[in-house]
């Protein structure tokens, strides 16, 4: 199984870099996990609706373009479904079994995603009703396809 974690921006901060890449090398016996990322576009500091908009167009087409092709995409949404890790790791084993063998899971920027993003996508997946930073989420993002792995192996993740 490939994983790829499409993302706009990049990993800042050390504490959240080396706790990313924790989670990655334990996922090195259940799947192979890549990181692109894409520059966030640019708006200015008083933007109008429109403005935005045509951003978020402009971002979502290079999301888009950075899709592996051939891979299942999910779309972190605050507006998507939320799962339990339980289900989360359920819905993997069935896209596995379905004969996905990649799966990219995207993260817009802070501005959102474009129509485009949000209907390309085979789910929309909430992490929370809460508000995370995009650092954040990718870190939360990795911890969970982790924990959905062990779930789907049964084995213990917490003691």
């Amino acid at each position: 199984m490939k994983i790829t974690i499409l993302a706009v921006g990049k990993l800042k901060e050390k504490y959240l870099r080396d706790a990313v890449a924790e989670y990655a090398k334990r996922l090195t016996p259940f799947a192979k996990l890549d990181f692109i990322e894409i520059a966030e576009e640019k708006m200015p500091e008083n933007f109008s609706a429109a403005e935005k908009e045509k951003t978020l167009v402009r971002e979502g087409e290079r999301l888009l373009a950075r899709v592996p092709e051939g891979s299942e995409l999910i779309v972190l949404d605050v507006a998507g479904e939320e799962l339990s890790s339980e289900e989360l790791s359920s819905a993997l084993g069935e896209w596995m079994t379905g004969g996905a063998s990649h799966i990219t899971f995207l993260i817009g920027g802070p501005f959102g995603l474009s129509s485009a993003v949000r209907n390309a996508a085979r789910l929309r997946l909430s992490l929370s009703k809460m508000t995370f930073t995009h650092q954040m989420a990718r870190l939360l993002l990795t911890e969970q396809i982790y924990r959905a792995f062990k779930i789907l192996r049964g084995e213990k993740y917490h003691w």
